[in-house]
């Protein structure tokens, strides 16, 4: 049986896995052993362990009965449930991590991994206004989008494609002092040896590939995965075969775009218009 790693960095649901995992192997139980025990299939509490299901109330109280735990585990279910993470994000970001290559498309906001604290702040306090999250859960995005960054500055970076729809660069957030260092850290980023950086100009009109952010890695293995987000919920593609067409469509919007050198010029001619 291949043990898939756990990464309690991956946001509320993958702490859950992990300390379900530990819990379980501490009293050298197997998922059939706790599956007789709460009366859940071992399918379902290896999809918990690994973050692919998100932990119910009523299963986590099974769990507490059965490991003797007093609530701990209901507890991390409220965790779980009050992440400000959309639901199949937090997986992706476990996967993220492994990724060689990273290829990302947003549009209206800068992507997480490129984005200034302040101008991060900014995008969760307008969340917090419109009342979609709270402030603890705010601080607790921000919180997140600085861990994942850390991850690009390991010893060997993954190579990473970023194409940003016009509307990126050209709405600001955060006001005028918030959106210039955002620039500057866009041409900063730019200008890594290990970064394609492109912006998808409004010309592109109806050619342009996606209407949603779509992420695409690729693993030390050369696997592919996806992922893709509405506004209420993310999907995480494991399948490499359904994630070719996903990356044929990224290589077609990457030709449309504005070269880096044209993208790079037009984020310096957009600092230059901030005070």
């Amino acid at each position: 049986m291949n043990r898939v790693e756990l990464d309690p960095q991956g946001g509320p649901g993958a702490e859950f896995g992990v300390f379900l995992r530990s819990s379980r192997e501490q009293r050298g139980w197997t998922q059939d052993d706790l599956a007789k025990t709460t009366g859940y299939s071992s399918s379902h509490i290896s999809a918990v362990e690994t973050n692919r299901r998100p932990p119910t109330p009523r299963f986590s109280k099974k769990l507490d009965k059965a490991f003797g735990t007093d609530g701990v585990l209901t507890r991390k279910t409220n965790d779980v449930k009050n992440s400000p993470l959309l639901e199949g994000f937090a997986e992706y970001v476990v996967q993220e991590a492994k990724a060689v290559e990273l290829r990302l498309f947003d549009l209206g906001i800068v992507p997480g991994l490129l984005q200034t604290q302040r101008y991060a702040e900014a995008i969760a306090a307008g969340a917090v206004r419109r009342g979609s999250i709270t402030q603890d859960q705010a601080d607790k995005r921000v919180e997140f989008v600085t861990a994942r960054q850390l991850r690009l500055h390991r010893d060997q970076p993954p190579l990473l494609h970023v194409v940003m729809d016009e509307s990126c660069v050209r709405r600001t957030v955060g006001g005028p002092a918030v959106m210039a260092a955002q620039l500057e850290r866009l041409a900063e980023v730019s200008a890594l040896p290990h970064t394609v950086l492109q912006v998808a100009s409004f010309a592109i009109g109806e050619d342009r590939t996606f209407d949603l952010p779509v992420n695409i890695l690729t693993l030390p293995n050369r696997s592919l995965m996806s992922y893709a987000e509405s506004s209420q919920q993310g999907h995480l593609e494991r399948d490499s075969d359904s994630v070719v067409p996903i990356l044929t469509a990224y290589y077609q919007l990457q030709a449309t775009a504005l070269s880096p050198a044209e993208s790079a010029a037009l984020i310096s001619s957009l600092r230059k218009e901030l005070p």
